[in-house]
């Protein structure tokens, strides 16, 4: 073999042991860009947070229904905007009644009033919950006040981040950043199982301590939020509002009648079972949401 042979062959296998080198070794993460959106979702590996140029979200004012908890959690949420002293909020209860709504909504509700994309949501799915010492770093020096958001939180029989979660909420060493704020969402309000609990109290050397261990999580939240199912009332106030706001033009007693039949063929009502309905009106009436 030539010497140029030989060159090529050993260049072509360097090239090849460079490209094997670059997939085993994770890429740096990127700083994020906070200008680029007012929303970013939280990616433990490789550690990055990517914009969100659209959030999924309702305008506050059609949560019409829970207008008691609406209010104490944009208050909640002002206060933190401004730099006064807030808490860490659990929105728990019946599914579909707008727990997740609301956080997104009171969170554009309160950039409006003050000065826009000052305040910057983070959402960090339930099975990243071990990453967040990671995602406190990434954001306890930055020049913005941050909800860190968690949609349907709770824990399994054998899940032990919840212990993270304590940590990053009040019980590490150095405490949640000043410039943070922690909402979650979920159907249970101690977060954790029944059973869960239950077996603990039945195994444990000291009963009442392992269950206090496991209760305490939810004592990390200073705001506790309920959320109940929804009267008749209720409900057809929540069409109402979207009929309203999207311009559907249909007789209130139509809208009465059709409403809550679709209420009956779901055998539930809540303010997702409303919007769904909203959605297939609107479809029928060949008209677009926006």
């Amino acid at each position: 073999m030539s010497a140029p042979d030989t060159l090529s062959l050993l260049n072509a296998k360097l090239d090849t042991l460079i490209a094997l080198i670059g997939r085993a070794v994770p890429a740096a993460a990127r700083k994020p860009d906070w200008t680029a959106a007012d929303a970013f979702v939280w990616v433990p590996q490789p550690g990055e947070l990517h914009a969100v140029q659209k959030v999924n979200r309702v305008d506050i004012t059609l949560l019409c229904a829970v207008s008691q908890v609406r209010d104490l959690l944009l208050d909640n949420t002002r206060r933190f905007a401004k730099g006064l002293p807030a808490n860490n909020a659990l929105l728990w209860g019946a599914r579909g009644m707008g727990k997740s709504s609301l956080v997104k909504a009171a969170h554009a509700a309160i950039n409006r009033e003050d000065v826009p994309t000052a305040l910057k949501l983070i959402e960090i799915h339930r099975e990243d919950i071990e990453s967040l010492p990671g995602l406190m770093a990434e954001i306890r020096s930055a020049p913005f006040r941050f909800i860190v958001f968690c949609d349907d939180l709770s824990f399994d029989n054998d899940d032990t981040s919840y212990k993270s979660l304590k940590a990053v909420l009040e019980g590490g060493i150095e405490g949640r950043p000043e410039n943070v704020i922690f909402y979650a969402t979920s159907n249970r309000r101690h977060l954790l199982p029944r059973d869960m609990i239950e077996n603990e109290r039945s195994t444990a050397i000291n009963p009442a301590e392992a269950v206090e261990e496991k209760v305490s999580l939810s004592d990390r939240f200073g705001l506790w939020l309920g959320f109940h199912k929804c009267s008749q009332d209720d409900y057809l106030e929540m069409v109402r509002g979207y009929a309203e706001h999207f311009g559907l033009d249909v007789p209130a007693d139509d809208l009465r009648a059709q409403s809550l039949e679709w209420a009956t063929t779901r055998g539930s009502r809540s303010g997702r079972v409303a919007y769904q309905f909203i959605q297939d009106l609107a479809g029928r009436l060949g008209k677009v949401l926006s």
